[in-house]
């Protein structure tokens, strides 16, 4: 059946890696913040798009346990993801992370 995909969730850095739009926000290239099990961290002055982070959201559960999926789950080749906004397309890199701020 499926995999145990329980337990304390992984450390996730999320860092804007390019913008192939417009962000109104704006996010820039190299924002980032971090995603640690219920926490959202995000550096002094930084901000997120709501947006963008709720359609991240689903992902990141799976994404800290994506070691102990089967081999060729889709959830082992996703390295970016992209904001649901077709004007600003801004891609978010998404990597699992030992302790780091």
């Amino acid at each position: 059946m499926g995999q145990d995909t329980s337990g304390i969730m992984a450390r996730i850095k999320v860092t804007v890696e390019r913008i192939n739009g417009h962000c109104n926000l704006p996010h820039l290239v190299g924002d980032h913040f971090f995603v640690d099990g219920s926490r959202l961290i995000i550096p002094e002055g930084g901000f997120v798009c709501i947006w963008a982070l709720q359609s991240m959201m689903p992902i990141f559960p799976i994404l800290s346990v994506k070691d102990r999926l089967e081999a060729g789950h889709w959830v082992g080749k996703v390295k970016t993801f992209s904001c649901p906004d077709p004007q600003g397309l801004v891609q978010f890199r998404l990597e699992v992370v030992e302790d780091e701020e």
